[in-house]
């Protein structure tokens, strides 16, 4: 086996289904082009990743390990000697009792086993101790003590590079930093160009690394508030982003700093990329990122931090073509997607592009071939593949990979993965000719499956163990490891190894203590809660002011927080649904009680301890981080007094909920408690008054017919009188002029009896016009009397009308609903965790409640 080469394992033969006797080995310097490894769950994926780890200590290699499931913890549980003792601590005891076997029979069982194929594979105690003695590990667990911890805001300080050599790439990091800050709290999906809290805080960061000077988190909240610039491009700062938003963004910021459960991400070893691949005296590391117990987001912050200073301590390296240092992740399902853009991307993606020259090596795991960026892993070099679940993730992973190394056949690797077996792997390399399809060998670690963060803390003791027992001293100024005597047995024992006191030259970090009970009856360690009884905890939605304030006491100026702690209460929660079509209601009711102190014997006054806080929506899932726990009595640790306490909550919310609906009969309307009274009257009236000129316009009908009939006559008539007035006029004109004709003649001598005659006709036609036009008068005036008393008849209809229909609004009644028994929902019940400050003022511990109503 060539000494500067990975051992992988033997060439497979497809048609034998057996491994051959050729050896598989694989040129290190071809991970400066970097390598993809893929298949799916049992394909023997993580052995493979961490058998080329292996070859990577051997070969003295650091590397940076991200393990965001647990499995990489794996690479601290080498044993040259084999010996079942070593391997009982990590046995699962759940595993063995479901196999039927005791824990000592199946650490056995995993000595011989691995005995048996370490040497079927040609691998020696000699090989396995020198991996013990190649590199250094260390297990750190951001965002707990568990293991080491990691302070991330050393990631805001300036890095150690020329701004004026470097801005292009200082500003990319920059940016990343500042998007993985927004999304740690909770402004997501940002958009650098659009965004203006991630305009204004790249500014602010900008402003000082262009000087020289770090930023520490209060200073960056500080100047949110208060920029030390004017202007935001063209406009200025105020006008860009108004005081009052700036103050929201500050806020949100200091939640950061003010919440006890981020202390711990403030505190340990700080993320200097150079320390945690190289002691001074050059030995290599191989750190390893435990971040199973984190959130997505918190996951994502970490990474794209981590990812951001690696590329910092990148640029700085000469140039090489050899090796240098290696990045492993173990899932990259998230954070390489194909179309979304998360904020780890940007800085995988330039580093797959860039990193070859720097000699930094990118070994990326994924068990989901199909959301992942094939166009950004073409510059991928190696590809390992495993078998595959389902037809798609094949296609997805065929399709990637034609676009990724440039025209393979597809019909040739189809063929290939389709025959593919559990440990069986192609690997495709651009440095070979042909793909090669291989067996993988034997892992020299034990693969005990993801270890707990309770399992962390005997992992890092571990190491410093082996450091003592091999002279050296665990601690540099890089990873701090637990240093401890190795294990002595006389037997195996089923416990957990139990290692006797650090070397003294030994710096420890913070252990797994044994759980430590205080005065006021309080433990490290929660206590268990019975079986089948809901748990919760509850926020710290209270910041140290504001606990003081509601607390009703006076913040001293000297409090400081020493910690938090848990007490418990008994939480209960249901929504009653209230439906009842007759009166149109469909609501729903939220009913909450938190007891804090129940009863011993089990009876609790529900109305006594109604609870009208913040939304039960969203409780935690798990506690602050080095929270304390008080200690849970009766009621809380009785499963059957907890039983017997849900039934009565849901027997007095159904007793004692009811809504009430609004009613009138009379005008069949109707609505329920989500119509206010104003609401309510405007319907009944918009209803009473189309019943009412429903019946104005019935019961008013023959009269409205008449006052028509009458009106019409009126109106015929006043056009008679005009005509005959007219007429008259008329007549008295003629008349007139016959009478001064007649005049006339008389002084003329020219009388004439038939003229005289005329006259007399004149006369006789003006008086019957006259006539006419008085009998018009008088018929008018008469139709107008009419008229007037129709006109009355129907005011008198429509008055009798209106005040029948006047009362009938008001007579509004209020309808008692109650809910069915079968519509009360029980959402939360069971053992509420209310958090506590525990504060330092004055000398003295203060308790003050950090949860409560906003």
């Amino acid at each position: 086996m060539a000494d500067n080469e990975f051992y992988l394992g033997r060439a497979y033969d497809p048609k034998a289904g057996k491994a051959t006797p050729q050896e598989i080995r694989y040129d290190p310097a071809d991970l400066t082009t970097h390598a993809v490894v893929t298949g799916m769950t049992g394909s023997g994926k993580t052995g493979l990743c961490v058998s080329l780890l292996e070859e990577a200590a051997l070969q003295g290699v650091p590397a940076l390990i991200i393990d965001p499931k647990g499995d990489l913890t794996n690479l601290l549980l080498h044993f040259p000697d084999l010996a079942p003792q070593d391997f009982q601590p990590w046995v699962d005891p759940d595993i063995a009792r479901r196999s039927g076997k005791t824990v000592e029979q199946a650490a056995m069982e995993a000595a011989l086993s691995w005995r048996s194929g370490l040497s079927e594979w040609g691998i020696t105690p000699d090989r396995i101790r020198a991996l013990a003695n190649a590199v250094q590990f260390a297990i750190y667990t951001p965002g707990s003590d568990a293991g080491i911890p990691v302070s991330v805001l050393s990631s805001l300080a300036a890095p150690g590079l020329d701004w004026a050599t470097h801005r292009e790439s200082l500003r990319e990091r920059i940016s990343s930093t500042v998007t993985a800050l927004l999304g740690l709290v909770g402004i997501e999906d940002v958009d650098p160009i659009r965004s203006r809290e991630h305009i204004l805080l790249s500014n602010l960061f900008e402003s000082a690394w262009s000087q020289g000077r770090g930023v520490d988190l209060t200073e960056l909240i500080l100047q949110t508030q208060t920029p030390p610039f004017e202007k935001l491009g063209a406009f200025p700062v105020d006008t860009f982003y108004p005081p009052k938003d700036r103050m929201e963004l500050a806020m949100a910021l200091n939640n950061i700093l003010a919440s006890p459960a981020f202390e711990v991400w403030r505190e340990g070893q700080p993320l200097d990329v150079k320390t945690l691949l190289f002691a001074e005296d050059g030995r290599p590391h191989h750190s390893i990122f435990y971040l199973a117990h984190l959130s997505d987001t918190e996951r994502m912050f970490f990474v794209t931090l981590l990812f951001t200073a690696v590329e910092s301590w990148m640029r700085t390296q000469s140039g090489t073509n050899a090796l240098r240092a290696l990045l492993y992740m173990d899932e990259i399902f998230g954070y390489l997607p194909p179309t979304a853009n998360p904020p780890s991307k940007t800085p995988l993606l330039r580093m797959l592009k860039q990193a070859r020259a720097f000699g930094l090596g990118l070994l990326l795991a994924t068990q989901n071939p199909v959301d992942v960026d094939y166009k950004g892993l073409s510059n991928a070099g190696t590809w390992f593949i495993g078998k595959l679940q389902t037809e798609q993730d094949k296609n997805r992973l065929l399709d990637g990979l034609e676009s990724a190394t440039g025209g393979s056949s597809r019909a040739a690797f189809d063929k290939l993965i389709s025959s593919l077996g559990k440990r069986v792997f192609i690997m495709q390399n651009v440095h070979e000719k042909t793909p090669i399809l291989f067996q993988t060998r034997w892992a020299m670690n034990y693969l005990a499956g993801p270890m707990t963060r309770t399992q962390i803390p005997a992992l890092n003791q571990l190491v410093g163990a082996r450091a003592v027992d091999s002279g050296q001293s665990s601690v540099d100024n890089g990873p701090q490891t637990v240093s401890a005597p190795a294990p002595s047995f006389s037997v195996p024992q089923p416990s957990p190894v139990s290692y006797a006191a650090p070397a003294p030259a030994a710096t420890p970090v913070k252990p797994a203590t044994p759980s430590r009970v205080d005065p006021a009856g309080s433990s490290t360690t929660k206590p268990p809660v019975p079986a089948g009884v809901a748990e919760y905890f509850l926020p710290q939605n209270y910041s140290l002011p504001e606990a003081f304030k509601y607390a009703a006491k006076t913040m001293p100026a000297e409090a400081m927080i020493e910690g938090v702690i848990y007490r418990p209460a008994l939480l209960a929660s249901a929504q009653v649904r209230f439906l009842d079509r007759k009166y149109g209601v469909d609501s729903e009711l939220a009913r909450a009680a938190l007891v804090a102190a129940p009863e011993k014997r089990g009876v609790v006054r529900w109305d006594d301890f109604i609870y009208n806080g913040p939304s039960l929506d969203q409780v935690d899932t798990s506690p602050a981080a080095s929270a304390r726990f008080g200690v849970i009595d009766a009621p809380l640790n009785d499963a059957r007094l907890i039983k017997a306490l849900q039934k009565d909550f849901t027997d007095w919310v159904y007793r004692s909920s009811t809504i009430k609906a609004r009613a009138n009969d009379t005008l069949k309307v109707y609505a329920g408690p989500d119509v206010s009274q104003a609401e309510f009257m405007k319907a009944c009236a918009e209803t009473a008054r189309d019943a009412r000129d429903a019946e104005i316009a019935k019961k008013s009908a023959t009269i409205d017919r008449q006052i028509k009939t009458l009106q019409d006559k009126l109106d015929r008539e006043e056009r008679e009188l005009r005509q005959d007035e007219a007429e008259l006029g008329q007549r008295k004109m003629e008349e007139m002029g016959t009478h001064a004709e007649n005049v006339f003649g008389l002084f003329t001598g020219s009388r004439s009896t038939r003229k005289l005659s005329s006259s007399l006709t004149k006369r006789r036609m003006t008086e019957q016009a006259k006539a006419d036009v008085d009998e018009s008068i008088d018929a008018i005036s008469q139709f107008k009397k009419e008229l007037a008393v129709l006109q009355q008849r129907r005011q008198d209809v429509v008055d009798d009308v209106n005040a029948s229909w006047g009362d009938v609004v008001n007579k509004i009644t209020e309808v008692v609903i109650a809910p069915k028994k079968t519509d009360v929902f029980i959402n939360l019940f069971g053992v509420a965790w209310l958090p506590y400050y525990q504060v330092r003022a004055g000398g003295a511990i203060l308790e003050i409640p950090a949860f409560g109503a906003e």
